[in-house]
């Protein structure tokens, strides 16, 4: 969507193994009309030929308390 805006930031990282990382972030997509909505992807990566890549993702929304 033109206008629209993501940022990701990692609240939890945890290694499995050296090359496997479990990455638990916050991600916050931002509509061009002002509205926001929330998410908490739990990504897995691992490290191949010495480059981390995503294998695995998990997304759910933020419901909100109101």
């Amino acid at each position: 969507m033109q206008g629209a805006t993501v940022t990701f930031e990692v609240e939890h990282l945890l290694f499995i193994r050296p090359d496997v990382a479990a990455v638990k972030v916050r991600q916050v997509h931002r509509n061009p009309d002002g509205t926001e909505e929330v998410g908490t992807p739990l990504f897995v990566m691992a490290k191949e030929d010495g480059q981390w890549r995503l294998t695995a993702c998990q997304n759910a929304g933020v419901l909100s308390s109101d």
